[in-house]
């Protein structure tokens, strides 16, 4: 079968479409014939060596599409069943191997690429704004990259929640964007000082919570956005890695919380997965959550795929069909 790997780290010209054999299912593993899968900035993280993996090694955690095999010891799937998975193995392929415990069903009314599209970056937005900081009515959140593949779910999630949302983007066609997903107000971080006009938005006060996927480029005006006591949730590098700083900044800055949460640890058991996931297709059916696919590209163009995410060109997901 046809799969993209990494031999060596770097840039997207390392990615390679190499001819491999059928992976086998381990024992409580199922193997899925890829319908669709989804980009995510973790993997250009583990492309560029940010986050070390065994090479040569086959990118793609999420996608959607059909059982094919099953491992010794599943139970409860069978081969034919439609899923979705944001814990497989290389999923940038004709066929990727899951842990039977991180599939969800797809259900009768979303697609493929839908259930692609969703699943990995409306679980993160689902834990973000339902757990990590759980928004309820009067609540302010000012939400980066609104118009991204998370920010685009999370600003709709924050509204489903009755927050005010404060988004952020760096174009003004992105802006409109973030707009249309529902964002009260808009700053287009890269003509305007986001944390002076986010104190601005709020009287003086602040947000109750900052969202922040961008990292080392908006980690300091997030801080500068919060009011006494609130919360930055810093979960993503998309501009780099977050500088160390002194636990005192914190202090000086309001007694201010600060968290680096992770999909694995809101998503431990099969049952949590299934709630989230629950969720976002419900929601999805009722046409209450929109999923914007900005852009699909073929398997084999996985590295032009690396080079719009990165350069910020996209609005939404991207996906690889093989």
């Amino acid at each position: 079968m046809l799969a993209i790997r990494i031999h060596e780290i770097g840039g997207a010209d390392k990615l390679c479409a190499d001819e491999i054999p059928l992976p086998v299912p381990k024992p409580g593993e199922v193997r899925i014939r890829v319908e669709a899968a989804g980009l995510n900035f973790i993997d250009t993280y583990n492309r560029s060596g940010l986050y070390p993996v065994p090479l040569p090694f086959t990118l793609g955690q999420e996608a959607a599409g059909i059982i094919t095999a099953l491992g010794e010891g599943v139970s409860g799937l069978k081969p034919g069943d439609r899923v979705a998975t944001a814990g497989g193995s290389g999923c940038y392929a004709q066929e990727a191997v899951a842990p039977a415990s991180r599939v969800v069903r797809t259900p009768e009314g979303i697609s493929s690429r839908q259930a692609a599209a969703v699943l990995a970056q409306g679980v993160t937005a689902h834990f973000l704004a339902c757990d990590t900081f759980p928004l309820k009515p009067g609540d302010t959140a000012l939400v980066h990259a609104a118009a991204g593949g998370v920010g685009l779910l999370l600003v709709q999630i924050a509204k489903l929640r009755g927050a005010r949302v404060i988004a952020t983007a760096g174009t003004d066609e992105k802006a409109a964007i973030a707009r249309e997903a529902g964002a009260d107000e808009v700053i287009v971080y890269t003509r305007d000082d986001f944390a002076a006009a986010t104190r601005r938005l709020t009287g003086g006060r602040g947000v109750d919570v900052v969202y922040d996927g961008v990292g080392k480029q908006t980690f300091a005006g997030s801080l500068d956005s919060l009011r006494p006591r609130g919360l930055l949730a810093t979960y993503g590098n998309a501009s780099g890695a977050v500088p160390p700083f002194a636990p005192l900044l914190l202090a000086q800055k309001g007694s201010l919380f600060i968290t680096r949460p992770t999909a694995v640890h809101y998503t431990q058991t099969q049952a949590e997965l299934q709630a989230r996931a629950s969720d976002l297709f419900g929601w999805m059916e009722r046409g209450e959550l929109n999923v914007r696919v900005c852009a699909e590209f073929p398997l084999a163009q996985a590295a032009e795929a690396h080079r719009a995410i990165e350069g910020r060109r996209t609005t939404g997901k991207v996906l690889l069909v093989p």
